[in-house]
Formats: structure tokens, C-alpha cells, sequence
């Protein structure tokens, strides 16, 4: 427990906003540290418990992430982590935690005592997800016979008039009506609207830029995004950025909007950019920027078991607005990472390749399209 301590002390010393920013957040962040140790029992409830959350506390790291990170540790370096795979949140936030500067800080601080794990999630099985079983209507069990196994005859309220008494004085039995079998009720699909999953993101490399021909604001790019050739697409970034900024630059692609013709020239993608909260004109345009060393047509993904997995739209129908629906959400953390805030439970679902954060160089709180 001491080197627990002495790990997170120290990352607290390299990051001092891990302990939070008043007595309020200090005393709630230091309870949750001290839960850490209890989480690590029951990985499965975990894994289920960080599904949803980017971060223990808040929307920023803390000293309780750094805690349950070195908590986490000794179970994950003793087994291999293919032994985990219905855990991938689980190993999506130990990755996640263990790239805060803090922590990297902690581990050169205290080098012996948790060093850095190697874990490629991407190369983890999806896990299983079984549908729920049908829900089959009970049947009603018939009435139980009167006494002497005779069933009463029913009155015929049908103009007042009384039941006609049967042959021999002996009452009919009353039919009992059959039984029609329990129709197996269908499996309900998930909702099908607007997800940040359905949008096509990819790392791609910008192999040459010139001015637009018919425009003055705009660009026109030939793009790398992994596939056989280049995609040609037009930017407004005329006003924002130089050729030679933009020449050369490994940056961030939408890939599957509709192609539209900007005055004479056919565009096929959009680049993705970090605008200032102060406005663009004040406070400027930046690229989004994936992590380095990334290749052109990598994947670039939301975190969170719901997205990483899923599979983008071939085309996104402009009629159904995805992206006009899931952009307002984009933004920049004050770590400048590039997430996605769903609007609805208000998470934190950072967007990535399967080797990091993106990231923009200076802006916080930025609005990204």
C-alpha cells in the first residue's frame, strides 16, 4: 500500500490539479482514492462501472484515477491480457491513465515501482454480446371443474330470456375454449439514431495544397487516407493557415460525408479543426492532430465499449444530419485532447487511435468541425 502512496504522491507532485481545485473536490477525490483498492475485486463490475466514464471524478484525471491505475497494476503485468478480453473499458482506461504526463512523471520518480504496460486493444476479441432471450406469455390455466366435475350453466342474458333446459334434464358442460400457443415476442433492436461511431474518421497525410482556381477562401488538398489514391478536398483555411502549415501535415479526416462541388471542384472528405472559443477570427483555427507517428488510414475511434467497436456508415445519409447531429457535442479538454461530450448522460468519450489521444497544439475548449 506504501508504494500506492508514494506512486501517487508523486504524480501529485508532478500534476498538483490531480488532488482538485477546492476543499470539496479534495475531500470527495481523496474518499474515491481510498475506494481504489476495493474495485480491483471484481474486474468484471469495474469494467461495467468505467464503460460509460472517461474518468473516476469529473471530466479531468485525478488522484483517484492514479490510484486505481496502480491498484490495477500488479493483477494486469501477472496475467497475460488476452485473459481479459470481456474487460476492454476496463483496459482502454488503464491505457488511457498510464498516458497522463503525471503518471509517466510517477514512473521516472519511482522507476521500479509500476512500469508501463504494453497492451494493444485493437488485437483483443470482441466480446460476445448475446441478446436477451424472448419473453413467452404464460398460459392461463383453466378453471377448476365444480363439484361432481359438472360445470354450471351459464344464464343467456340475451333478451331476458333463461337457458332452455337440456335433453334428459342433465346440463351440457360448458366447452372449454383451447389455448392458442404463446406467440415468442420479437428481440427489440437498439435505437438506430444519430452515434459518433456511425462517422468515418481516419488519420490521413496531406500530400499537396494550392489555391483554389474560382475561390478566394479556399484550398484544395490531395490527400493520403489509406486508400489507392489521394481524395482531392476543399478547405476554408486560406485565411487561417499557409500552404506550408498545412503541406506535409499529418491531421485528421471525415471520410464519409457526401462529396460536394465547391465551385467547380469536387470535395470527398473534410478535414477536421479546432476552433477557439473565442471565435475564429479572435482566437484562430487549428488542425486536429492524431498521435505521432500515426499512418496514413488508421482508425480513429470514440472511447467507450458502445463505439470503439462499432463499424462507420459507408455514406453518411444527409438527410438524417449524423454528423450535423454529433458535432456540437466535439470539444477540446483542458488537457486539449479531442473528445466527444454526449449530450444526453453528459460522458466524456475521448476520440483515438489505437496508439493514443488526439490532441490540438494549443487550444482548450474548442469546438471541432
Amino acid at each position: 500500500m506504501s508504494n500506492v502512496s508514494e506512486f501517487v504522491a508523486a504524480a501529485e507532485q508532478a500534476d498538483p490539479s490531480l488532488t482538485g481545485s477546492n476543499e470539496k473536490e479534495k475531500a470527495e477525490i481523496a474518499k474515491l482514492a481510498g475506494e481504489t483498492e476495493g474495485y480491483v475485486k471484481d474486474l468484471s463490475a469495474l469494467n461495467e462501472k468505467l464503460t460509460p466514464l472517461t474518468y473516476l471524478y469529473s471530466n479531468s484525471p485525478s488522484s483517484a484515477d492514479v490510484s486505481l491505475y496502480a491498484h490495477l497494476h500488479p493483477t494486469l503485468i501477472s496475467a497475460p491480457t488476452t485473459q481479459h478480453p470481456q474487460q476492454p473499458s476496463l483496459l482502454r482506461y488503464f491505457l488511457q491513465i498510464q498516458s497522463l504526463e503525471s503518471v509517466q512523471s510517477a514512473q521516472k520518480s519511482l522507476p521500479n515501482s509500476f512500469p508501463s504496460l504494453e497492451i494493444d486493444i485493437s488485437s483483443l476479441p470482441t466480446p460476445e454480446r448475446k441478446a436477451p432471450p424472448p419473453k413467452v406469455k404464460k398460459e392461463k390455466k383453466p378453471a377448476a371443474p365444480a363439484a361432481g366435475g359438472v360445470t354450471e350453466t351459464v344464464t343467456n342474458a340475451v333478451s331476458g330470456a333463461s337457458a332452455a333446459p337440456q335433453e334428459g334434464g342433465k346440463k351440457k358442460e360448458k366447452k372449454e375454449k383451447k389455448e392458442k400457443p404463446a406467440k415468442a415476442q420479437p428481440v427489440k433492436e437498439e435505437p438506430t439514431g444519430p452515434l459518433p461511431s456511425m462517422i468515418d474518421m481516419r488519420v490521413g497525410k496531406v500530400l499537396d495544397v494550392k489555391r483554389h482556381p474560382d475561390a478566394d477562401s479556399l484550398y484544395v488538398e490531395s490527400i493520403d487516407v489509406g486508400e489507392p489514391e489521394p481524395r482531392t478536398v476543399c478547405s476554408g483555411l486560406v485565411k487561417y493557415m499557409t500552404e506550408d502549415q498545412i503541406r506535409g501535415a499529418t491531421i485528421v479526416v471525415i471520410c464519409n460525408l457526401k462529396p460536394v462541388t465547391m465551385r467547380g471542384v469536387k470535395s470527398y472528405a473534410m478535414l477536421l479543426c479546432a476552433s477557439s472559443k473565442d471565435g475564429k477570427d479572435e482566437g484562430g483555427i487549428e488542425f486536429v492532430y492524431p498521435p505521432e507517428g500515426s499512418q496514413p488510414g488508421e482508425r480513429i475511434y470514440f472511447e467507450g465499449e458502445k463505439y470503439e467497436n462499432a463499424k462507420p456508415e459507408t455514406q453518411l445519409n444527409p438527410k438524417k444530419k449524423v454528423f450535423e447531429t454529433i458535432q456540437p457535442g466535439f470539444t477540446t479538454l483542458d488537457t486539449r485532447e479531442a473528445a466527444w461530450i454526449d449530450p444526453e448522460t453528459k460522458t466524456v468519450h475521448k476520440i483515438r487511435t489505437k496508439d493514443g489521444v488526439l490532441t490540438s497544439k494549443t487550444l482548450i475548449g474548442a469546438s471541432l468541425s
